[in-house]
This record gives structure tokens, C-alpha cells and sequence, in this order.
């Protein structure tokens, strides 16, 4: 199903979807598909794949895409980064996902490899999301997904600048918004706003990640610049950090905000699952009001 059908505007309910990662080796493969076991009976719209940084797990986000699809028969979504990349390699990966079965992909610029400080991006590459897109465009029938930051991308230092280069890559070709991690829904509900002022009327769905150990999130924030808020550090700080105190603490937070944007009408919510399919589970769970089950 593609994602202008999942979000299909005369949908009642709002839906979830989960981003899990491809393991580095055979043991995290296995636990990544004990994990998934626990998402299965919340039905997710979606589950999306990620993409390492210069196409460091480009092979392994395929072959998880077909694995998950064949055993799990969810709608599984690659991504996809340009940053260096070859034009020809986008190309054959982009015919592979279309030859395995997507329907969609999401696409990204991605990020320098922090493990190759000389990394040279390809001189004839796509070095920029919007250009990524028009070559999907063209070159296939996939429904495209792309990142909104609601606190502004990190390398971008006009707000409003980083608005209209969102509205470049629907106008583009497009199709739905997923929107980088925040945890004050304030900087969402503004994003949201200014999007639709900018004329951006594809869906936007926020991405939220579950807090369940304070060092690991702090690490991750600090890289693609997005704050935690003061409330949510004294609160998740009062525990141990990993304790299962403060991952029981995160998870409530995380629902808490959840509950709050699907009150507010967003067509969904996705899941940075970090491959944990039962902290996942658990939040859908308390939220399962709000999902066609």
C-alpha cells in the first residue's frame, strides 16, 4: 500500500508506523526479529528501514526490507540517502527496491560518514534531498517520503528558509513528511502550522522517539540538533540512567506526548523504534484507542 493510500485523507483513525535499523550482526538480526514478533498484532501501517551514512548499510537495508516483508507481511519502506552516492548506484537501488516490492521509499540527503573524515561526496551525485526526489520521481512510481525538521535543520540557520526548501522537495514529487525527533510539541504544532501557510498539503507525521535511556537520546540529540526539555531531563534524571525506573519514565512521557498530537488531529505518528519492538508495543498499547485495530 502506497502512503497516499495510508494516509488517505477520508481515513477515520489516525495510524502508526515503526523505523527500525538494519543490525550489524547475525545475533541482532535475530533479535530484531523476536522484537518485530511483538509489533505484529498492533498491525503498523508501516515499518521503514534505515540507510547508513554514504551507503554504509545499503545491501543490508534491502535484504532486511525483503526479509521483514516476506516473514512479517508488513509494508516495508527503504530508505534512502544521496549524499555521495554514485547516480548509477542510486539507480540500482532504486530498481532492486522496485524489483523486491516497495511501494515507497523514504529519501534523504543523509549525513556525512562520521567515520570517514575525508569522505569526498561524488561530484556528479545528488548532494541534496530535493534532487533525490526528482530522480525518484522520474525514474519510478514510488510514493516518497521526506524529513521535516520542526526545530529547523541543524545546517540551516533561517526557519523560514528551511520551510520553503520543504515545500521544494513536495512540490518535487513528494508525497508525505516525516518529521525528525522533538519532544516539545510546540515546535511541532508551529512547524505544522507554517508548513500548511507555505502551501505544503501533504500529510505530516510526526516522528517521536521513546526515551529509555537519558545518555543514549542526550548523544542523539546533540547530533541532529534537536533540545530536550528541562521538564523532561529532572524527570527522567531522578533514575539511574538504563534503569528500567527510567525507561518506565520515558516510556510515559512518550505517550503523554503521543496522546497530546493525536488529539490534535496528526494523521499518525511514527515510532523511532530503535529496534525495540516491546517498548514499541507498549506505547502503541496505551494508545491503542486511538488506531484501527
Amino acid at each position: 500500500m502506497k502512503f497516499s493510500e495510508i494516509y488517505d485523507r477520508g481515513r477515520e483513525k489516525p495510524v502508526f508506523s515503526v523505523e527500525v535499523f538494519p543490525p550489524k550482526t547475525e545475533k541482532g538480526l535475530d533479535v530484531l526479529f523476536e522484537e518485530l514478533k511483538c509489533i505484529v498484532r498492533h498491525n503498523p501501517a508501516f515499518v521503514s528501514v534505515t540507510y547508513g551514512a554514504g551507503g554504509s548499510t545499503r545491501e543490508k537495508t534491502l535484504d532486511l526490507v525483503k526479509s521483514i516483508r516476506e516473514r512479517f507481511g508488513f509494508e516495508t519502506v527503504p530508505h534512502l540517502a544521496c549524499y555521495g552516492t554514485d547516480p548509477a548506484e542510486i539507480d540500482a537501488y532504486l530498481d532492486q527496491a522496485v524489483q523486491d516490492g516497495a511501494n515507497n521509499i523514504v529519501a534523504l540527503r543523509g549525513d556525512h560518514p562520521r567515520s570517514n573524515p575525508d569522505f569526498v561526496p561524488h561530484e556528479r551525485g545528488c548532494n541534496h534531498a530535493i534532487e533525490l526526489v526528482r530522480r525518484i520521481a522520474s525514474k519510478t512510481d514510488l510514493d516518497i517520503a521526506v524529513a521535516g525538521y520542526p526545530e529547523g535543520h541543524p545546517e540551516c540557520k533561517d526557519w523560514n528558509k528551511d520551510i520553503q526548501y520543504l515545500k521544494e522537495k513536495v512540490d518535487a514529487g513528494a508525497h508525505l513528511v516525516l518529521t525528525q525527533l522533538f519532544y516539545d510539541n510546540q515546535d511541532f504544532f508551529r512547524f505544522r502550522d507554517a508548513a500548511e501557510k507555505a502551501g505544503i498539503e501533504v500529510p505530516i507525521v510526526p516522528g517521536l522517539l521513546p526515551i529509555v535511556k537519558f545518555s543514549q537520546v542526550q548523544r542523539i540529540t546533540n547530533l541532529c540538533g534537536a533540545k530536550i526539555p528541562s521538564r523532561v531531563t529532572t524527570t527522567l534524571l531522578r533514575y539511574e540512567d538504563g534503569s528500567e525506573d527510567q525507561r518506565e519514565a520515558g516510556l510515559e512521557l512518550a505517550i503523554e506526548q503521543a496522546r497530546e498530537l493525536l488529539e490534535a488531529g496528526v494523521p499518525g505518528i511514527h515510532i523511532f523504534s530503535l529496534n525495540n519492538g516491546r517498548n514499541t508495543s507498549k506505547m502503541v498499547d496505551a494508545l491503542s484507542d486511538f488506531f484501527d485495530r
